[in-house]
């Protein structure tokens, strides 16, 4: 059942992939910065801070072992973005990919966007299994031949090879953003995306690379009065003219297309109302957003901030429906949380696919689950130490003081170094990917 796990240790490791050219060593370049399944869930896709992306396929169930679920193995790695500089601004690119979209399957190719800080590019994936042979005007070696030696015409064939994957840009968009891109999100329609920066959000269409029009500007016409930037922005899984943009104080804000060109008018305005018991120094770094994600329903939103993630209802906007405690135990650290910038990761969110699960990352390699109908929830840990293939997960416990029990962890030993920011779900079955710095953890739930 998709909307069934429990505490109960239900989840198992089905794979583990560690992308690193030295072994265990990690590089700064091989830490993955975003993964994401396709709609069919047979392709994962992962990038990394060196530009790289990475495609894992789904084997195909075999006749021997009908039972088995497939297992996911490399199927394409290519280099999506190289360094740059911007001679203007004396600038140096990152070319570490933020996002991954992929977009729905027309034929026999797949494919996806993905970005880095300034260019988002459009990316065909497609397999060869044959080659040409038999040309006239050229040999089995390419070489033009001399046409004074041919003196027969031959019909070129195509002849079976090796499979090979190929990689190719179809189409590069860039020019579009002054600062960095955060955020990319394809529309229902399949026909435009938009990219969003910390200021403005444009609108592109997939065949057009050098024009985008520009729909969110918040931008004011003195820096200094800057409060807020924009920290991530989606479009609406099914209506083509809505989308939500959050922001760095908190708020979600419901835009429709079909107001205006501009959408500096907001249709909705999602925020919950402070505390005034709970304000602290820290309180208008936690409430930045970091993620916002329609369900695939269309009718909620998720957003996750530092210390929770919440459920909002798009018919109610005066507070969240559901407000889930990611890791409030963190609450009393956040003065040393502060001192080692870990206050400001970007932790995601995902929805299972029948909207009853979410799961959001945390510190030391824990990763939770809550589920809305039971209001149940587990912390799991994605390591090495029990990451062998069909090795049961169990659940962990963080100790607040007080006496700790045998299997708990004490918050002073959690490792901040090791946090889960970026995770995804199958559509359509139990089986999540999540990234811990260079290593790629897919569980699955239990199999009998």
């Amino acid at each position: 059942m998709l909307d069934q796990f429990g505490s109960e240790a239900l989840w198992h490791v089905q794979a583990c992939r560690v992308f690193s050219s030295y072994g265990d060593e990690c590089t700064d370049t091989d830490i993955i910065s975003t993964v994401e399944f396709n709609s069919t869930g047979e392709l994962l896709a992962t990038g990394d801070k060196g530009g790289r992306v990475v495609v894992f396929q789904r084997e195909q169930e075999s006749k021997n072992q009908p039972h088995r679920r497939g297992e996911y193995n490399v199927y394409s790695t290519f280099q999506s973005h190289e360094p740059e500089f911007d001679y203007l601004k004396s600038l140096e690119i990152e070319e570490k990919i933020n996002k991954i979209r992929w977009l729905p399957q027309q034929n026999a190719a797949y494919f996806l966007l993905s970005t880095n800080d300034k260019t988002v590019k459009l990316w065909k994936i497609s397999e060869r299994d044959k080659r040409p042979e038999g040309y006239n005007l050229k040999d089995e070696d390419g070489r033009i031949r001399d046409p004074s030696t041919i003196t027969s015409l031959r019909v070129p064939v195509l002849r079976p090879m090796d499979l090979m994957v190929e990689a190719t840009p179809r189409r590069v968009f860039s020019n579009g953003h002054t600062y960095h891109i955060n955020s990319i999100s394809v529309n229902s329609d399949y026909e435009t995306y938009m990219s969003t920066d910390d200021l403005r959000i444009n609108l592109w269409h997939l065949e057009i690379t050098n024009r985008s029009f520009n729909i969110v500007d918040i931008k004011p016409a003195n820096m200094e009065e800057l409060t807020e930037v924009i920290t991530a922005a989606e479009f609406h899984p099914h209506q083509c003219n809505t989308f939500v943009y959050s922001s760095s104080k908190g708020s979600i804000r419901l835009c429709d297309m079909r107001a205006a060109a501009l959408c500096d008018n907001h249709s909705k305005f999602f925020e919950e109302p402070e505390d005034p018991s709970n304000r602290s120094f820290f309180s208008e770094i936690i409430s930045s957003i970091s993620d916002v994600k329609f369900s695939h329903s269309g009718r909620y939103l998720m957003t996750r901030d530092y210390l929770t993630v919440k459920v909002w209802d798009l018919n109610m906007e005066s507070k969240p429906l559901e407000t889930y405690q990611v890791h409030d135990y963190l609450r009393s650290k956040l003065c040393s949380l502060y001192e080692n910038d870990c206050i400001f990761d970007k932790f995601e969110c995902v929805w299972n696919g029948s909207d009853s699960v979410i799961m959001t990352g945390s510190y030391n390699n824990f990763f939770r689950m809550f589920d809305r109908n039971t209001k149940r929830d587990v912390t799991l840990e994605a390591s090495r130490e029990n990451s062998k293939p069909r090795a049961i997960l169990k659940p962990r416990k963080v100790c607040v003081g007080g006496k700790r029990r045998k299997d708990e962890i004490s918050v002073d030993s959690l490792d901040f170094s090791k946090k889960i920011l970026h995770t995804t779900w199958h559509p359509s079955e139990n089986i999540i990917a999540v990234a811990a710095t260079n290593n790629l953890y897919i569980f699955q739930d239990k199999v009998n």
